[in-house]
C-alpha cells in the first residue's frame, strides 16, 4: 500500500499513535521498531535521537509511557574516563484499562438485551479501540452478537433525557411499547384502543439480568414502579416537579437505596418488600445468595434442606418458589404460601 510522506511536525503524534496501536507491557517497542513502523506506515524517515526526544516530550506532557533503562559506560572523548550513559528502550504505553477490564465491559454489552444491535456493535468497537491490535485480534472469537435485540434506536437519547430529568427532579412522559403476535413492538393501548401515555417521576436507572430498568413512580398511584428503558418511546421532560421518593408507599420515609432495592426486587417486580421464610434444598444456597444477597439468614440446617429468611417482595418470592419447586417451600407469610400452592394446583390441572 502506498504511504503518503507526512510533515515532520506530525512526528510526535505518529509516535503516540504507534505506541497506542502496537504496544503494551507484553509488547514493547525499541527505537528501531518505532523507526521501521514510521518508515513503513507513515513514510517518515527519522533518526533514533528524534524518536527518543519526542518520546521524552510525550512523557513530559503527562503521557504514561513505560520503558527499560540500560546503563552503559563509554569513554569521555577528552579525558578517556568512563562515563555512564542511560539508554531508554522497550517503550510501551500504559493503559487506563487492562485487557481483562475491557473484556468484562465488552461482554456486559454483548450479552445485554436492551442495546440495539448497531449501537452495541459500535460500543464494542470503541472499547476495543482503547487497547491495541493484539487485544482486538483476541476478541474475534466472541460469539456473534444477536440481532434479536431491542428495536429502540433512541435508547441512548432516552438515557440522557432520563438522567437530566432525575438531576432536575422533573417528571417525564412517554409511551410504552410491548410485543405483539407479529413479533413487532407496538405502543401499549387502553381498553378503548387509544395509546396510553405515562407520566412518571424518575428516580434511578439500573441494569438487571441483561435488561435496563427505570425505577420511578407512575403518577396515578403512590407506589414504586419499574419500566424497561428500551421499551420507552417519545420521552419528554415535563415542567412539573417529581414526587419525592421518600413520600411513596414502600419507601418507609427514606430516600432510594439502590443496592437494597435491587436486592429486595430480584426479578424487578415493583411491590413492597417483606420478611419471607422458606425451606430450600441446600444445593440452592449459591442461587439464593446470588438472588437475595448475603443478608439472608440460614437456620435449622438438615441433611438436605435449610431454612432461609430473606427480605424480598411478594411477586419475586412467588416467582422464585415456582421456578425452583419442589426444592423450595414457602413457610411464611401464609398468604404467600397459599398463592404459590393455588398457582401450582392450577398448573397441575392443566397437565391432567
Amino acid at each position: 500500500m502506498l504511504t503518503v510522506k507526512q510533515p515532520k511536525k506530525l512526528l510526535i503524534i505518529n509516535i503516540l499513535e504507534i505506541l497506542r496501536k502496537y504496544s503494551d507491557e507484553e509488547h514493547r517497542l525499541s527505537q528501531r521498531d518505532i523507526e521501521e513502523i514510521l518508515a513503513k506506515e507513515y513514510g517518515m524517515i527519522v533518526d533514533r535521537k528524534a524518536i527518543k526526544r519526542n518520546i521524552t516530550d510525550l512523557i513530559d506532557f503527562g503521557y504514561d509511557i513505560g520503558c527499560r533503562e540500560i546503563v552503559r559506560q563509554t569513554p569521555d572523548k577528552k579525558t578517556g574516563e568512563p562515563i555512564e550513559n542511560v539508554l531508554l528502550t522497550d517503550f510501551y504505553l500504559m493503559r487506563e484499562f487492562t485487557d481483562g477490564e475491557l473484556r468484562l465491559l465488552i461482554d456486559s454489552i454483548v450479552f445485554s438485551k436492551h442495546i440495539p444491535y448497531e449501537q452495541c456493535k459500535e460500543l464494542v468497537e470503541k472499547l476495543a479501540g482503547l487497547s491495541n491490535k493484539y487485544f482486538s485480534s483476541g476478541i474475534k472469537h466472541i460469539a456473534r452478537m444477536s440481532v434479536d435485540k431491542t428495536d429502540n434506536k433512541q435508547l441512548f437519547l432516552n438515557i440522557e433525557l432520563i438522567n437530566e430529568a432525575i438531576s432536575k427532579k422533573r417528571k417525564v412522559s412517554f409511551k410504552y411499547a410491548e410485543y405483539g403476535t407479529d413479533k413487532k413492538e407496538h405502543a401499549r393501548r387502553r381498553v378503548d384502543g387509544t395509546v396510553r401515555e405515562y407520566k412518571i417521576s424518575p428516580y434511578q436507572m439500573a441494569a438487571k439480568d441483561g435488561k435496563y430498568y427505570l425505577i420511578c413512580n407512575y403518577d396515578k398511584f403512590e407506589d414504586i414502579s419499574n419500566y424497561r428503558v428500551d421499551r420507552i418511546r417519545e420521552l419528554k421532560i415535563l415542567d412539573e416537579a417529581a414526587k419525592p421518593f421518600e413520600t411513596l408507599k414502600g419507601a418507609n420515609g427514606q430516600r432510594l437505596n439502590l443496592a437494597r432495592y435491587m436486592q429486595e426486587h430480584v426479578y424487578m417486580y415493583a411491590s413492597e418488600a417483606e420478611r419471607v421464610i422458606f425451606r430450600a434444598n441446600k444445593n440452592l444456597i449459591s442461587d439464593i445468595i446470588d438472588l437475595f444477597g448475603k443478608d439472608v439468614k440460614f437456620s435449622e440446617e438438615g441433611e438436605e434442606f435449610i431454612t432461609v429468611t430473606a427480605m424480598t417482595n411478594e411477586m419475586s418470592i412467588i416467582h422464585f418458589a415456582k421456578s425452583f419447586a419442589p426444592d423450595v417451600v414457602i413457610l411464611s407469610p401464609q398468604k404467600v404460601a397459599d398463592k404459590v400452592r393455588m398457582d401450582l394446583e392450577k398448573t397441575l390441572k392443566l397437565y391432567m
